[in-house]
């Protein structure tokens, strides 16, 4: 069996250099990367078209893998937002000066080698790229066989790039197809500081429960929308069309409709707009009457239509007495992703927010704002579900670390 400590270890060496590049070389690099990203559009269409001929269409995570020139141009654009950004590295995160002179800095640091591993979702390899090389890490991608051609098209030339630039190509390492590779990035102690798993729930717990490496989960979206009896109506429409059906093949979409059952005679006009994406519904007892012969993807919910990640033109509803039993609802079945409440009340928004333990709340806004870009941090590395080290959308500050600098004049401790 071929072994990829090799990899690993040139992977650390380059971790080395990039870690004394300035903000300024750094930004130019990315600023360099955009624009080798468009010119290679061709190349990218027919590498993504070879990837996509092999999947179904009728599988709905077709849309994840597919690029098209106008999501390259964003994924180029992304590039240049994270290298406008302000460098994370060597900021002052605490100062202080003890009472014998000595004084103590917590300043922000590289991890070193970043280790991601995800499913068919070409634009995680230009969003890891970027972020990892602005936090000062060298990135190891274990991407899923379905992107393999894409893959291999988009990290050849990421390590082109990097040459023609002077710097070593390392920097980005993509690794070979198998569950062998992954195995052995997972128990890589010393040489891979981080892993971050981006995907399916089986994914991110087979990586949890094998790593030896740390690990920072981002977890499955099982998303709740829940629509209270003080609801605007075209808002409680307009947000679950949005967050269901713009794109259905990622974690911030929609997977559950909370309704009062104060509100349950408006569903035919909430729900309408769904019906023109053929969106399924699956509905508890109380809310599938009031669709019967209206909404005409219909189906009858059963106990595991809920806390479902459906990732497809799919959602369930589920009736509630009011705000205290849709906290209680959702707080059973949440991933811990993004949850959203629909009132106008304060005073039930102020409860939802202070409730829901996820990590984006939302008050009368679309859960598909969850999104390091949507966020305002240039891209993103993954959405973490956990609440060690990072929570949520997680982008350069998620992906350094700190260390401290302890200086003085001669200090030393008596006992």
């Amino acid at each position: 069996m071929a072994t990829i400590t090799p990899l690993l270890e040139r992977a650390r060496r380059a971790s080395k250099e990039i870690a004394l590049r300035s903000p300024e070389e750094v930004n130019g690099l990315l600023m360099k990367l955009a624009e080798a990203t468009e010119l290679a559009i061709p190349d990218l269409l027919a590498a993504n078209a070879e990837d996509m001929a092999r999947m179904s269409p009728d599988d709905p995570k077709l849309d994840r893998l597919r690029l098209t020139e106008t999501r390259i141009r964003d994924i180029a654009s992304d590039m240049r937002s994270v290298a406008s950004l302000p460098s994370p590295l060597g900021v002052t995160l605490s100062k202080v000066i003890r009472p014998n002179g000595m004084t103590i800095e917590k300043v922000t640091v590289p991890f070193g080698v970043i280790g991601i591993i995800y499913e068919a979702r070409p634009n995680v390899t230009f969003d890891v790229f970027s972020l990892c090389i602005k936090a000062g890490s060298a990135c190891l991608l274990k991407g899923g066989s379905d992107a393999s051609a894409t893959n291999e098209c988009t990290v050849a030339m990421m390590r082109r790039l990097l040459k023609e630039n002077g710097w070593d190509e390392n920097c980005v390492t993509l690794l070979p197809n198998g569950h062998d590779a992954t195995t052995e990035m997972l128990h890589a102690t010393g040489m891979v500081d981080l892993i971050i798993p981006r995907g399916s729930k089986k994914l991110i717990e087979y990586v949890r429960d094998n790593a030896r490496v740390p690990v920072i989960e981002t977890g499955a979206g099982v998303c709740h929308t829940y629509v209270h009896a003080s609801a605007n109506l075209d808002i409680a429409r307009d947000i679950v069309m949005n967050a269901k059906t713009r794109r259905v093949s990622v974690c911030n979409a929609l997977d559950t409709l909370v309704i009062d059952t104060a509100l349950l005679s408006e569903l035919p006009y909430i729900c309408a707009p769904l019906a023109d994406k053929h969106v399924e519904i699956y509905a508890d007892d109380a809310s599938y009457p009031v669709l019967e012969g209206i909404y005409p993807y219909l189906h009858r919910a059963t106990p595991e239509n809920f806390g479902k990640e459906w990732l497809d033109y799919k959602m369930s509803i589920a009736s509630v007495n009011g705000l205290r039993e849709a906290i209680d609802f959702i707080d059973a079945r949440t991933s811990h992703h993004s949850e959203c409440i629909v009132a106008e009340e304060k005073t039930a928004q102020e409860a939802f927010l202070r409730e829901i333990d996820a990590a984006c709340v939302y008050v009368n806004v679309s859960t598909a704002f969850t999104d390091g870009g949507q966020f305002g941090f240039g891209a993103e590395i993954g959405i973490s579900t956990q609440k060690l080290h990072a929570r949520g959308p997680m982008a350069l500050p998620e992906i350094t670390t700190y260390k401290y600098l302890i200086t003085g004049n001669g200090q030393t401790r008596s006992k």
